[in-house]
């Protein structure tokens, strides 16, 4: 009896074919090949994205140190735009589109970084134990994207950075856990999750320690990441077209993480 929608299956069955949970003692090496070989587990996967996340704050405080404007609580203007923020005019009138992601893993003040680590720590196992790898990182990119573009739209005027974006996108990809197929499961994690979205939206208007938060990232980051989720649904056969095209959607994005900070690195030597 499968122990999520307690139909009755084959003991030969690793995924449920009723509601696509995978099952029995090989659901781990499942996972792992679904996402591919050396592809990092969940925490594995939290420390490298927090890694990059902490590695490039640290550069713009030693960036900051150097212009003689370093803070606990955030850096000059020039040091976000030199890193990747999301500046409206390099955006539209220099055509830096890769902007709408480096700015998700830039950080302005010692308070903004420790806490969307601390919400990304939890947010990133999570949905990579439902979702896979692959879903996550499409869902984390993508939502970084869609984030700062509703940022670039809505408030144009504004210098944004951070990480809000896709931990609203992680949100929202859990959100949206067994539309598809309802369950008792599904529902008990829709609830939960419900939650944080009110109290992130929530907190998204409450200015702590002089720190500007930009709700249009957040807003623009939940629909981004519900909507990969709708698309995406719930993982199925490792071996099937659709897994197979989730991984390489997954490199496609981890692909353009790369390509976009590649091509800041080249404008910040250009200037």
């Amino acid at each position: 009896m499968c122990p999520n929608c307690r139909a009755f299956i084959s003991t030969s069955d690793r995924v449920c074919p009723y509601c696509d949970m995978q099952l029995g003692p090989k659901a781990i090496e499942l996972r792992r090949a679904q996402d591919g070989v050396g592809m990092p587990s969940p925490h594995s996967t939290s420390i490298i994205i927090l890694t990059i996340n902490i590695a490039l704050y640290v550069a713009m405080t030693v960036a900051s140190m150097k212009e003689g404007g370093a803070s606990l609580m955030g850096f000059p203007g020039q040091v976000l735009v030199e890193f990747g923020a999301k500046y409206t005019p390099s955006i539209l009138g220099d055509g830096e589109w890769w902007r709408l992601v480096t700015a998700g893993f830039l950080h302005n003040g010692i308070f903004h970084i420790l806490m969307n680590s601390w919400v990304l720590f939890d947010l990133i196992a999570e949905v990579e134990a439902f979702y896979g790898t692959s879903r996550l990182l499409v869902a984390y990119v993508a939502s970084t994207i869609t984030g700062f573009l509703l940022s670039l739209i809505v408030s144009p005027g504004a210098l944004s950075v951070g990480a809000s974006a896709p931990c609203f996108g992680l949100i929202g990809i859990m959100l949206a856990v067994g539309l598809r197929r309802d369950n008792p499961l599904a529902q008990s994690v829709r609830a939960y999750y419900k939650r944080w979205a009110i109290y992130g939206v929530i907190f998204s208007f409450v200015n702590i320690g002089g720190l500007r938060i930009d709700i249009a990232a957040h807003i623009g980051g939940l629909a981004g990441g519900f909507l990969v989720g709708l698309v995406a649904g719930l993982p199925g056969h490792p071996q099937s077209v659709g897994e197979r095209i989730w991984r390489i959607a997954a490199a496609l994005s981890v692909g353009v993480t790369a390509l976009s900070f590649f091509l800041d690195f080249r404008q910040m030597m250009r200037a």
